[in-house]
């Protein structure tokens, strides 16, 4: 037990070039303190006490501001920096030695039961603010950059940014031979639907005034005739 709790100390330290010792993560770290509830509280549910693990989960949100639920699967070595408002849900899982920064959230999408929250490799870093949605897996070594809207699968080691999120590097190059054209982004498809509909109202009015400058032929006979 103790080894396997230096070696989630030590493994916080590793990442978090602020912590000073041991015992500075052990007593005053939020997100270590939120990870320790969540293993008691998994611990109880799995023998069959779901409202004692609820309590424990609800206790350490109350004290930590991060909320993980009795039903998630996590793997060793998690740490959460900073914390506040991160949210992990009922059937999120989640691989060894992965980072989560404040504000993130591994969500569901709906009220099905059953599978409903991400799944997360090794070693995974999820910047700030960042939204995982749905039942999607997120490979190992994959970063998630801050603000970030995901909704659909995410590779190994792959990086992926923006609302919403789509991959932009997979080991640290550019995936051009991905289609970054027809990526579901409602943002884009909007701008693009603007940019032709004032492409279109500008060949009308180029239109309108050609046919307004060209002289009209009919009025030149009639002053033709009245001077005749």
């Amino acid at each position: 037990m103790f080894s396997k709790l230096k070696a989630e100390i030590d493994s916080i330290m590793e990442r978090d070039p602020a912590a000073r010792s041991r015992w500075e993560v052990f007593s005053l770290y939020s997100g270590f303190k939120a990870v320790r509830s969540y293993r008691k509280a998994h611990w109880l549910l799995e023998h069959g006490h779901p409202f004692l693990a609820r309590w424990v989960s609800q206790r350490s949100r109350h004290k930590t501001g991060i909320e993980i639920h009795p039903g998630a699967k996590i793997g060793k070595g998690l740490f959460i920096d900073h914390g506040m408002g991160v949210v992990i849900g009922e059937t999120a899982e989640i691989g060894d030695y992965c980072t989560l920064y404040q504000g993130v959230t591994l969500g569901g999408t709906g009220k099905d039961k059953g599978k409903r929250h991400p799944t997360l490799g090794d070693h995974v870093l999820v910047g700030s603010g960042a939204k995982i949605l749905g039942p999607m897996k997120i490979g190992s070594n994959a970063r998630i950059a801050a603000g970030a809207v995901v909704l659909n699968e995410v590779p190994d080691n792959a990086t992926a940014v923006g609302v919403p999120a789509r991959v932009v590097r997979i080991n640290g190059v550019r995936p051009d031979n991905l289609d970054q054209v027809h990526v579901s982004d409602p943002v884009s498809q909007e701008l693009c639907r603007i940019n032709n509909m004032l492409k279109g109202m500008e060949k009308t009015i180029d239109k309108k005034r050609t046919a307004d400058d060209k002289p009209d032929e009919k009025s030149a006979d009639q002053k033709h005739q009245n001077f005749a």
